[in-house]
Parts: structure tokens; sequence; C-alpha cells
């Protein structure tokens, strides 16, 4: 059987919301459905069938949800197994490739460096990083790289809400975007198949990726912004350049900041850039869909999470737990704090989940109009899309590969779940498994 091409745009569908493959589709556990750590005085009945008949519909091997009420312990949600080749269930320290998730991690980073005083959300990132003291903005996005001196300076607030006018790897302008693939500038890793780099690139010559997230960022500056700073929402490589802030306003690394000062304190020790060779065992395949076959396209046995990443990506590039990241929405749902772990100020924490958009921003590329806090969308609305119908102020963000996470302080709760499917066949997980878990709520 020949090796088909992964088509583009089927494959890039819904990065946005970052050895070769396995052409036998991944047949799913059935019958592994379970739940445990159950605190909630309701049974999760819709979810746990959302997830059971997801996996068997798309043929993935597992799938799994976090579900906590306030301060307590979350119910875990089970289907399938790790791998489609294993046997292991999926669990609560299985990890998971959370891509976009990423994002209200280092929001919140910044949020404790504010905490700190260290930075201050309408600070001129170009105090900071010179090499963006002097920003250009594109005359004609859609047809060339001519810019003028943008309107005023990138702050971390816009660095926070995708409003700097920064591009992306993964969408864009394509001028821009084929001048952010030459300067090796992508969100994140995928896959060791070549022609899953191909496929994100659409063919487009990618340069080596820069070595250390100093150099990411002064490539980075050399290129335009599509709008000046303040003006449109543009998801973007944003995060990545906040990542570059927080190492130098914290002076020391930025995955040690993160291990450091949220990490350790919350607990979190099966969230990883490089998943190291112990915990191998508890990662997951990934996949894709190609003409109507599920193919895993990331293998945990060699998974390139194995691997040391070029930077550490502070958009897209950890891997994580369900334990580990409902730690991380417990700490928001409690306001910067687990107990005695308080990693920033209630009142640093409740800025952090509100909405920090500039008055007046342009919401016209966003999925759905809702607001946008450190990292992670603020919903508006139970009926706007980019939040799947969850209450207004309700924080939280998704992943390239179907995970999704909010914390709900309507309902005092918070929601995770995990599949590992990229592109546009994920896009009915996240809306489905949020309507499952209302639905459960409301029984």
């Amino acid at each position: 059987m020949s090796r088909p091409e992964l088509n583009r745009r089927r494959f890039l569908m819904g990065l946005g919301a970052g050895a070769g493959l396995a052409l036998a589709g991944c047949a799913p556990r059935m019958g592994a459905m379970s739940s445990s750590a159950a605190t909630a005085p309701q049974g999760w009945g819709a979810t746990e069938a959302f997830l059971q008949n997801y996996i068997a519909g798309k043929s993935l091997p597992g799938a799994m949800a976090a579900i906590g009420r306030g301060m307590e312990a979350p119910v875990y949600l089970t289907a399938g197994t790790r791998t489609a080749a294993g046997t292991t269930p999926v669990g609560p320290d299985t990890i998971w490739r959370i891509y976009s998730m990423t994002k209200p991690v280092t929001g919140m980073a910044a949020m404790i460096l504010i905490d700190d005083g260290r930075l201050t959300l309408d600070q001129d990132i170009g105090e900071i990083l010179p090499e963006w003291a002097n920003p250009m903005v594109m005359t004609d996005p859609e047809n060339s790289l001519d810019a003028r001196p943008a309107a005023g300076p990138i702050t971390v607030r816009h660095l926070l809400t995708h409003s700097a006018g920064l591009g992306y790897s993964i969408m864009g302008p394509p001028p821009l975007r084929a001048a952010i693939l030459a300067a090796g500038l992508s969100g994140g890793v995928v896959s060791r198949d070549p022609r899953v780099g191909m496929a994100m690139s659409g063919g487009a010559p990618v340069a080596e990726p820069p070595a250390s997230i100093a150099e990411f960022s002064r490539r980075a500056a050399e290129l335009p912004l599509i709008a000046d700073p303040g003006s449109v929402w543009a998801y973007s490589m944003s995060l990545e350049i906040l990542s570059r802030v927080i190492e130098v306003a914290a002076g020391m690394p930025y995955a040690e900041f993160l291990r450091t000062r949220m990490f350790a304190p919350l607990g979190m020790n099966d969230t990883f850039f490089q998943v190291p060779a112990a915990k191998r065992a508890q990662l997951t395949d990934n996949h894709v869909v190609y003409e109507g076959r599920t193919m895993n396209v990331d293998p945990a046995a060699t998974s390139i999470y194995l691997d040391e990443p070029p930077i550490p990506f502070g958009g897209g590039g950890l891997a994580s737990s369900a334990h580990d990241y409902d730690r991380f929405l417990t700490m928001l749902l409690g306001y910067g704090a687990i107990g005695d772990a308080r990693v920033m100020s209630e009142r640093t924490a409740r800025i952090g989940m509100s909405d920090l958009l500039p008055a007046g921003i342009d919401k016209s590329r966003m999925y759905a109009p809702s607001g946008f806090g450190a990292g992670g969308a603020v919903a508006s609305a139970p009926e706007t899309g980019g939040t799947e119908g969850q209450p207004a102020g309700s924080f939280g963000w998704g992943g390239a590969a179907g995970t999704a996470a909010w914390v709900d302080f309507e309902n005092n709760m918070r929601v995770s779940g995990y599949i590992q499917l990229m592109g546009a066949e994920n896009g009915d997980f996240r809306p489905g498994f949020t309507r499952a878990v209302y639905e459960d709520l409301t029984q």
C-alpha cells in the first residue's frame, strides 16, 4: 500500500482552537469506562457515554475527563487505553499532548510576575526585549511584507490576549506566514514523520528552529505585524514571545520558572516540555484522520515528545496529565491557591481571568465574541461558540489535539477533557463534551 500524502488544509483546520504513519485504524478498547475519586452528588452518565461513543466513532484508543467541585478531589472518567497496541487503561497519570492549553499556563506565569511587581500589564515589552522597541506593521498584509512604523508599542497585555498584531505559523496572511516558516518560528512539535511537517507548512521551506527563546524572539522581531498593537484580536505566537519576557523578568529560564513557581508548589509532577524516559509508559499516541482512516502520527514508544524540544514553546509545548492540569485549574478556581500552596494573590488571579482585551478591539477574527484574559478565553454568554456554551465568566482554552479545559465560577467547578486527534476531525469533541457535562450537571 502506498503511503498517502496528508492533506494540509484538513490537517491544519482545528490546530488554532500546533516514525512513519500507521495506516491501520486504531481500534478502541471498549468496555474500559471507569470513574474514581467521585465527590459530586450527581452522576456523569452523559459524559461517560460521550467519551465512550467518541473513541468508538473516531477509532481512537482512549479518552478521559476530570471534573471537580471547589477544592474537592476530581472525578476521573476514563474510556479505553493509552495506546491502540497496549492494554493499560487511561488514568489520572496518563500524559497527553495539551498543545495550546499551554497558553493559560504561560499567561498565569506572567501574572505571577505581575504579582511580584516585576512586570505590569501595560508595560512596553521593548523595555525588556530591546528587539521589540520599534515594531513595524504590514501595509498590505495579503500581498507583501511592506511595512510602516506601528502606532504604539506592544505591551504585556497585548501578548496575553493575542492583540499584539503578531502572526502564527499555522494561519494568517500568506506573505507573513511564509516568512514565519522561513524563519523557523513554529509553535510546537507534532511528529517525526517529515510528511506531517510538510502538511503543516504546505510544502513551504522551513528553516532550522531557533535554539533558544531569546533567538526565537529576535527572529520574530525582524518580521512585521499584521496590525497595530491593541487594534485586532489575531491568534498568534504571542505566548512564545511572552515566555521570553518571563525569563528575562524572572532572571531564570522559562521552563525553570514554571517548575519552581507553579508546577512544584501545585504538585504537578507529570507536566513537561520533554517527557522523561522514565515516564514513557504514561504517554499516549497522537492521531490524524486521513481519507476516513485514523492514523498514528506520533506513537508513544517513539514520540517526538521524548526528545528535548528546540525551545520550551510557551504557546503549545507542554504535555501533561489529567491530574496535573486539574491541579492548575483548582489553583485558578481557588483564585491563586490550593490550600496553603499560593502561587499568586487572589486579586492578581481575578485580573488574569478577567477580560483584558483593549477597549474597542476588532474581534472579527475571534472564534466567538468572547472576552480574553491571560492566555485563555473568558465566556461572555452561554451561547458563544468559542467557549462552547460555558456559563458567563468561565475561563479556559483548548489544545490542537482536541483537549479542552476551563474553570466555571458560576457552578464552582473545573472541567478538563482529553483525546489525541489533530485537525478538523476533532472539532466536534469540545462542544459535544461540554454539552454532556452540563447535561449531567442539570440532572
